[in-house]
């Protein structure tokens, strides 16, 4: 069987390694021209690890991984510390530790990994036609392509989306989640929070927040509510957000970003949840069929786990290309859309858009053990297909 997958992120080129574990041809296209991915770094939970290591990553990307051992929230405006725990419940009781990643340097190995001569960058999807028997995807530049199936892996503007849920009358659109996002890699620096930590500072809505990286770097995103559209210096923008909490740790952080080295504004958007996924020989995964804010750390999890059920049902589903697909779909709609739904009530919470709810959570830092931490980003790995419903233990 011969597939197409349009798109080379952490969803493509995962599902392109599920299916080529398979023994399936699989061509891979993005219209990227080199490996400069949106957003620094990414969190993966031990759900998508797993996803890794079942492709035969495990090691590669436990060296991309930063040790990350403890979790602690500050005080932005004081910096004294409101609960600091370990995150060692999370690798107990799921079997796997989490990793935070440089996004390049994960991609980077997935690409490698998929084979560069099955990799071809500078290609714009611009049509798919599903004759009933094969699938042709044609390209800005003219050319084609013609497989047995196509997975878009292409993103929160995705194209084939559009081409799946055409005959639904229901057009899936962005919707903008009420903040930006800055985010780069800096040295890492104990003046900002100790190495082997998540540290996060909070107040007014907003927050900075380093992971450890491995190549002795932070990865920082900073958090700031407001409008869409606005056109600003980055760095300015966030002296005029965190200029005056007086954490030495936030001053640290923006003393250690070189914009030009690394520094992403990104505006956070997702995507209601929808149920059409799949359209005869045409499915979406990753973005384009569940575009996520990063309020929960999940987006990068739940494309891994979109290749993991692709490539279960195609290893045991004997029936046909198009029930195969309507099974992935069928696998995946409800999960996916529910951590959507969860990311952007968390959003709701934590950036001040409900007052009153954002300082009661605030205040309850202060009391957290980190028992009811815990229970959330465990909560949110349960029911992922990766765990076979019985691996998170409690």
């Amino acid at each position: 069987m011969k597939v197409i997958v349009i798109g080379a992120g952490v969803g493509g080129t995962s599902a392109a390694l599920a299916l080529q574990k398979l023994g399936h041809e699989v061509v891979v296209y993005d219209r990227m021209r080199e490996n400069r991915p949106v957003g620094a770094a990414l969190s993966l939970w031990s759900n998508g690890v797993k996803v890794l290591n079942w492709l035969g990553l495990g090691p590669q990307v436990a060296a991309l991984g930063g040790r990350m051992d403890d979790m602690a929230y500050y005080d932005g405006h004081t910096g004294d510390e409101l609960c600091r725990f370990s995150l060692s419940p999370v690798t107990e009781r799921t079997g796997q530790r989490p990793y935070p990643v440089a996004r390049a340097d994960l991609q980077a190995l997935m690409m490698d990994a998929v084979g560069p001569a099955n990799i071809h960058l500078g290609r714009q999807l611009v049509a798919v036609a599903d004759d009933g028997e094969t699938v042709t995807a044609t390209f800005a530049d003219g050319s084609t392509d013609t497989a047995d199936l196509l997975i878009g892996a292409d993103g929160a503007r995705s194209l084939v989306r559009d081409y799946v849920t055409e005959l639904t009358g229901i057009r899936p659109e962005r919707r903008y989640s009420g903040y930006v996002n800055y985010n780069g890699l800096v040295a890492a620096d104990e003046r900002i929070g100790p190495l082997d930590q998540w540290t996060t500072y909070v107040g007014d809505g907003k927050r900075c927040a380093v992971m450890p990286v491995a190549g002795d770097r932070f990865y920082f995103f900073v958090d700031v509510p407001g409008p869409s559209g606005v056109v600003e210096d980055r760095m300015a923008a966030l002296e005029h957000a965190f200029g005056q909490w007086g954490a030495p740790g936030v001053r640290a952080l923006l003393d250690g970003i070189d914009p030009d080295e690394s520094l992403n504004r990104v505006e956070i958007w997702d995507i209601d949840p929808f149920d059409t996924w799949v359209r005869g020989r045409v499915a979406i995964l990753g973005d384009a069929a569940h575009n996520t804010a990063p309020d929960i750390g999940q987006g990068a999890c739940s494309a891994l786990e979109d290749s993991f059920a692709l490539g279960i049902v195609f290893a045991t589903s004997t029936l046909g290309i198009e029930d195969s697909l309507k099974r992935y779909e069928r696998i995946r709609t409800e999960r996916a859309g529910d951590l959507v739904l969860r990311a952007r009530k968390r959003a709701h919470e934590t950036h001040a858009f409900d007052v009153a709810a954002t300082q009661a959570w605030y205040d309850g830092l202060r009391r957290e053990d980190g028992t009811g931490v815990i229970r959330g980003i465990v909560g949110n790995i349960e029911g992922s297909p990766v765990e076979l419903g019985a691996s998170v233990l409690g």
